[in-house]
């Protein structure tokens, strides 16, 4: 009898939580109704919560979670919600999440080249393997992707307050960011420490650390990053003109950054400090805060995220050749 008792109070309960803003489409109906055709065929115990207001991801996590039991938490919407619902997870044995995709850009779950389609199956999350993965502390945050101060940053703060307040796409008001950002300056006075080393130089265009691979959008930065190697990859972006960053913005787009080795430097560590001359706006994970003082570190506390069985990413090693200096070599990590 006991032994019933345990095994049922074993079987996870299936919490998801739909962003009806994610995407710019209220999809609450279409995924509330195909949520509960599937979830009612399988006899699994869910349910089905609508973000109502900013935060709200993170209390649903925790309210349910505080019961005890064994929780899949299912984020419905894009890197923002996904963002919300890891720092409620953080360190929670009895919780797992993952990202069922609905927003503009999903960009998280790319690491997982084509597997990451499989990620708009619900069976394939439902029954999906969990994988202990780290997180990014950023002051008193925390993130699961990509951390940054600078130009990007900068570029996303005026991107949203564009949207705001003239109704405007997403591409549209990204690019009148970036013109605005342009004319106001490129790079700005930072100093900047990784691991006990003061960096030399004193202005930088962008400071970035990584867990995951892409951000803004489909943008692949730091191609070597990996999200369960209890070390975050750290990327800086020297002083550039306006001309030089145009010049460069589509190969760092696509990881190519070692083609500007005067203009780049990257670091694989555990925690980089960044003194600003005043605040500056910080991404994580495409949202955004202020700070004139920013830490990047590894933290203690890791997410048990859920994949598709057999998803898997790329591992990235650098290694030094005599005939062409550096390259790259994939080598894959597939979840079981």
């Amino acid at each position: 009898m006991n032994t019933r008792k345990n095994g049922a109070r074993a079987m996870p309960r299936h919490l998801f939580i739909i962003n009806p803003k994610a995407g710019g489409e209220d999809k609450t109906e279409a995924l509330s109704g195909r949520i509960d055709a599937y979830m009612k065929v399988r006899g699994l115990p869910f349910y089905i919560a609508h973000t109502t207001h900013p935060l709200h991801a993170a209390e649903l996590v925790r309210d349910h979670a505080a019961d005890g039991r064994s929780w899949r938490v299912y984020a419905c919407g894009g890197d923002g919600t996904l963002n919300e619902i890891a720092g409620a997870a953080a360190g929670l044995s009895n919780v797992a999440i993952t990202q069922y995709p609905c927003g503009m850009g999903n960009d998280f779950i790319k690491i997982f080249g084509e597997d990451a389609l499989r990620f708009s199956e619900l069976s394939e999350l439902v029954d999906g393997t969990i994988w202990p993965l780290d997180l990014i502390a950023v002051n008193d945050r925390l993130a699961l992707n990509i951390a940054s101060v600078g130009f990007d940053a900068r570029v996303a703060a005026e991107m949203h307050r564009y949207k705001r307040r003239m109704r405007i796409s997403s591409k549209k008001a990204y690019d009148l960011s970036v013109v605005y950002n342009l004319f106001r300056g490129v790079h700005r006075p930072y100093e900047i420490t990784i691991d006990g080393e003061k960096l030399p130089g004193n202005r930088y265009t962008l400071a970035l650390a990584a867990n995951g691979r892409y951000y803004g959008g489909g943008y692949n930065p730091m191609p070597e990053a990996v999200p369960d190697d209890g070390q975050l990859d750290f990327l800086l972006a020297g002083p550039v003109s306006p001309f030089g960053l145009t010049r460069m913005i589509g190969r760092f787009s696509r990881g190519l950054y070692r083609d500007f080795p005067e203009t780049f430097t990257y670091r694989h560590g555990q925690r980089m400090e960044i003194a600003c001359e005043k605040p500056e706006p910080v991404n994580i994970d495409g949202e955004i805060f202020e700070a004139e003082k920013v830490t990047f570190s590894i933290s203690p506390l890791k997410i048990s995220f859920i994949a598709p069985k057999g998803a898997a990413w790329t591992y990235m090693k650098n290694e030094k050749t005599l005939d062409t200096g550096r390259k790259i070599e994939g080598i894959s990590q597939t979840i079981r």
